[in-house]
């Protein structure tokens, strides 16, 4: 069944075979000598994101805004324990012990602000986010802001990060607009409406919201998800018009030629598909899985200290943050057309050759009418590529913390733990093999073709243009890290 409504299951039992993999402690761990972030909150976190946000951890602007919080939350509460490193939104004073081996006070301080952000996140789990401490020996009772003690930092970090960024333009709490009743969080407020229907493909050119199966009979039709990501405040940079991203010739329905070679170039991939592509578009489509769990990865393999890790994460998360603003906005601007609505237009009437769908696992020919793509389209217009641009920024990031490309990491998959094609891909166990950050970012990008979600002008043009969104965020880190950079006021949106 095409990413089917029983997925989030599949995406968590990856999830977990994944920090098995890296050999991540279980919950419980000594505060002493472990990482909290990646041992205790990161396994609890990533559960209510599939299980709340997104049950495959697909969607840009709602798992990267809980992301970037969440981290942010770890590193508000982790630089007073950094020789020089300031907050964004606090100034939370300066730790005795930095050097101390001993890892329990930022350990602490990290398991505090996670509960602030995450009950914030998810309220009706705040009881999960309270034994998260329990578990540990630590109190959730304690709410004090005393800032000479870890968990006075760990809940001013919390509070400083929550406040910074309630009014930050994405409407989480659903009352953009002026609503007063029946608040509806994440919800547009810019009046975004799309040229085509669902049912009636107006203007070739632009993007129609696709038909969705949900369930045993039960279809939905897309929105564009939170169109007003455009207008979000960046972490990075100040405005997210200094930046674009040239038109999509070939999708504009006047330049035919262009617009069919385009087309066909996604048949052509979906009649290649094998069983490694399929794994691929299936890994770099769960943010968490892909961006999350290399930073995880990476980080282990370079024995970071907790600081280290906490910086390496967060902000990782700024620049597919910031990175996912400036794709919203030209999302928003060119409102271009899915490979689907492009093919069955283009080829009406005839056969096409191509991957026969989900449990086939063979290449048929098929009407271009039936055609669809190995991944479902998100809920947005196509060009430019989110997924290959938030891998980009992040990858760039990356080699400019680490001051290398190598990244080294080989993600198993066993046989038959397809979430598209469960028992049947892949036939054998195997490996998804990233030597480098450039090859993460390669295959990232070429994913969303494989994947019949993406034309390869978006995928290109993301590859290209996205990395300075990492240069960006790691400036900004920098500044941070150096003490130098201003204290941030909260956020008062658009």
């Amino acid at each position: 069944m095409k990413n089917g409504f029983l997925s989030a299951g599949k995406t968590f039992i990856l999830v977990v075979a994944l920090f098995v993999s890296m050999k991540a402690p279980a919950q419980g761990s000594d505060l002493a000598n472990g990482n909290a972030a990646t041992d205790i909150v990161l396994p609890a976190a990533a559960t209510a994101i599939f299980e709340e946000i997104s049950p495959n951890a697909s969607d840009p602007s709602l798992v990267l805004r809980a992301t970037v919080l969440i981290t942010g939350g770890w590193y508000e509460a982790a630089a007073p324990f950094h020789p020089t490193a300031v907050g964004v939104y606090s100034r939370l004073g300066r730790q005795p012990d930095q050097n101390s081996a001993d890892n329990s006070p930022i350990n602490t301080a990290i398991l505090y602000a996670s509960r602030g952000v995450l009950t914030y996140l998810f309220p009706t789990r705040s009881e999960t986010w309270d034994d998260m401490l329990r578990n540990v020996g630590l109190d959730p009772e304690l709410r004090t802001e005393d800032t000479t003690t870890p968990a006075g930092i760990g809940n001013a970090a919390a509070r400083a990060v929550v406040e910074g960024r309630q009014n930050d333009g994405i409407n989480a709490d659903g009352t953009a607009g002026g609503r007063s009743f029946n608040p509806m969080p994440f919800a547009d407020y810019t009046g975004y409406q799309p040229v085509n229907t669902a049912h009636q493909l107006v203007d070739p050119s632009r993007w129609q919201p696709d038909i969705q199966r949900k369930g045993a009979g039960i279809y939905r039709v897309q929105n564009f998800v939170t169109p007003q990501y455009r207008l979000v405040e960046p972490f990075s940079f100040e405005d997210a018009q200094a930046f674009s991203f040239p038109p999509p010739v070939a999708s504009d329905v006047t330049k035919i030629d262009l617009y069919t070679t385009q087309a066909q170039e996604v048949l052509d991939a979906s009649a290649a598909l094998d069983d490694q592509m399929k794994l691929m578009a299936e890994f770099f489509d769960n943010k968490i899985s892909s961006l999350g769990f290399s930073t995880v990865f990476s980080a282990k393999a370079a024995n970071l200290s907790v600081f280290d890790y906490v910086a390496s994460d967060f902000f990782s998360n700024v620049a597919a943050f910031d990175a996912g603003i400036v794709v919203w906005q030209e999302k928003h601007k060119y409102d271009a057309v899915r490979p689907f609505s492009a093919i069955r237009h283009v080829f009406a009437g005839e056969t096409v050759t191509a991957f026969g769908g989900p449990g086939r696992g063979i290449v048929v020919d098929l009407p271009a009418e039936e055609w669809a793509s190995y991944l479902e389209e998100a809920d947005h217009p196509e060009y430019p590529s989110a997924t290959a641009c938030v891998c980009a920024a992040h990858a760039e990031f990356k080699r400019l913390f680490f001051q290398s490309d190598d990244i080294n990491w080989s993600v198993p998959v066993a046989a038959g733990s397809s979430r598209i094609e469960p028992g049947l891909v892949p036939a054998k166990d195997m490996k998804l093999n990233f030597p480098t950050w450039t090859a993460f970012e390669q295959d990232c990008g070429q994913s969303r073709v494989w994947a019949g979600v993406h034309f390869q002008a978006a995928v290109d043009e993301s590859l290209k243009i996205c990395p300075v969104f990492g240069k960006q965020a790691y400036t900004f880190m920098e500044g941070l890290l150096a003490g130098t950079t201003p204290v941030r006021p909260p956020s008062t949106g658009r």
